[in-house]
């Protein structure tokens, strides 16, 4: 009955192979040039003492485990959305305090109406200024989260994630006022990442 399995090696077999290889020699007649044939070209193992970097571009410096991690870290998504809400933050609520400087709601005096004293005023402002900043926060937050998630799947970085995060972050705050809202805000949101998007590459 034939079988499918292989012979099994005789060891007395492959010890008279391997004595064989040793005095031929595998590329070489030579013993000591074919053990550096072997050493090259049929040693698989590599280790990183061995290895060697051209210095054509400059000193070549190895990243040590500890600066993968940082700079793994760095580059998650989850530092990004936390960045991104973070500066978000920072912009929105300047941009709060401005438009709240120029237009104060103060009373008109000649109108016989009550004047607002300077701590209405700047609670005001304070209000205008979280008001602002927390919805730049949210929109930073969303956008830069749906951003690294497309590329992350993708595996590209190119001006489609822009355009597909701000149509998705768009279309979420739009939402809020109803589905004709939704599409308008993710057209238009989408367009303003693609023009951004292109200005910051191309410049």
């Amino acid at each position: 009955m034939a079988t499918l399995l292989p012979k099994p090696v005789d060891p007395e077999e492959a010890a008279k192979r391997e004595k064989a290889a040793k005095t031929e020699g595998v590329f070489f007649p030579g013993s000591d040039l074919d053990e550096v044939a072997k050493h090259f070209i049929g040693n698989i193992h590599r280790y990183r003492e061995n290895i060697i970097i051209p210095k054509m571009y400059g000193v070549v410096q190895i990243k040590t485990n500890e600066e993968k991690l940082v700079e793994a870290a760095f580059e998650s998504c989850a530092f990004k959305s936390f960045m991104s809400c973070v500066l978000g933050y920072g912009l929105g609520a300047a941009i709060g305090l401005f438009s709240s400087s120029v237009n104060p709601s103060i009373a008109d005096p000649m109108a016989g109406e009550k004047q607002q004293t300077a701590r209405e005023i700047f609670r005001e402002m304070r209000q205008a200024t979280h008001s602002y900043g927390k919805n730049f926060a949210v929109i930073g937050a969303v956008f830069a989260a749906v951003e690294c998630a497309i590329e992350s799947k993708r595996g590209v970085s190119d001006w489609k994630n822009g355009t597909y995060a701000g149509a998705v972050t768009g279309g979420l705050i739009g939402l809020r006022a109803g589905v004709k809202a939704g599409i308008i805000g993710a057209a238009g949101f989408a367009a303003f990442s693609t023009v951004i998007d292109y200005y910051m590459r191309h410049r």
